[in-house]
């Protein structure tokens, strides 16, 4: 375990937070997160859809904490100014991102490619993409600040998505099982085996617009053996519910 302090700060963009329109669960979410990887949660702030606040509050963090994560502000709307903020604030151009482009049009497939839906494809330069299992459109990791969506399932999964690569109090270790049925068939199952296994964490995220009901699990954990022995548990578990289903919809159709 590394003695050396790691810290964040989280910037929560948004006027729907502000006026109260919608309420955030993102800070627990990211406190809990930071905690499980032993980085100490310093500061969050709550900013609105305004250009020049959400330059201030990402230079000011950035310059103070090991990491700043934000949430929010990086959809296709003329609002989601998130990724152009920070492009300033790193003062970098703000291009399409091929890559990013890529991901969308292969999750889209027949839908008509607007200038809006193309918003989210734009990446700061010289920033890496930060994927998720639930949707197609990519977050950001520039310098030290990760820029994540707002939708608190997205937001989840973009933070298993960079735990690895961060430098944390512990090095934590993560494991993913891919299952083709829905949450609602794995809740009873993968809480049972959370109880089981405490000590690794297990996060559920449903994949949206594959044409299928399909979900992630992650599981993270310090103890390579206890992953490895969850991990197998849950590849067991998974195979049971997808067998049990496929048995079910077999009788139906010979009904």
């Amino acid at each position: 375990m590394s003695n050396e302090q790691v810290t964040a700060g989280l910037v929560v963009i948004g006027d729907e937070i502000l006026s109260g329109r919608t309420k955030d669960v993102n800070i627990g979410a990211t406190a809990e997160f930071c905690t499980d990887l032993g980085i100490e949660l310093q500061e969050v702030r709550v900013v609105s859809d305004d250009m020049d606040a959400i330059v201030e509050a990402v230079n000011a963090l950035r310059a103070r904490y090991s990491y700043v994560f934000t949430t929010g502000g990086i959809g296709p709307t003329h609002d989601d100014i998130t990724a152009d903020a920070v492009a300033r604030a790193f003062g970098v151009d703000l291009p399409i991102h091929p890559v990013a482009r890529e991901m969308l049009m292969s999750r889209w497939k027949d839908l008509e490619v607007t200038p809006a839906r193309l918003r989210m494809a734009r990446i700061p330069e010289g920033a890496e993409l930060v994927t998720n299992a639930v949707s197609a459109a990519p977050g950001f990791w520039i310098g030290n600040v990760i820029v994540m969506a707002g939708v608190p399932v997205i937001m989840r999964a973009m933070l298993e998505s960079v735990a690895p690569r961060l430098k944390g109090g512990r090095k934590v270790l993560s494991a993913a099982v891919d299952a083709a049925v829905g949450e609602g068939d794995l809740g009873d199952p993968l809480a049972a085996l959370q109880d089981e296994f405490p000590d690794v964490k297990m996060g559920s995220y449903p994949q949206m617009g594959q044409g299928q009901v399909r979900t992630q699990l992650v599981l993270r954990s310090t103890d390579a053996e206890r992953l490895a022995a969850a991990t197998a548990r849950v590849e067991a578990m998974v195979a049971a519910v997808q067998h049990k289903r496929d048995i079910g919809q077999s009788r139906k159709e010979k009904q």
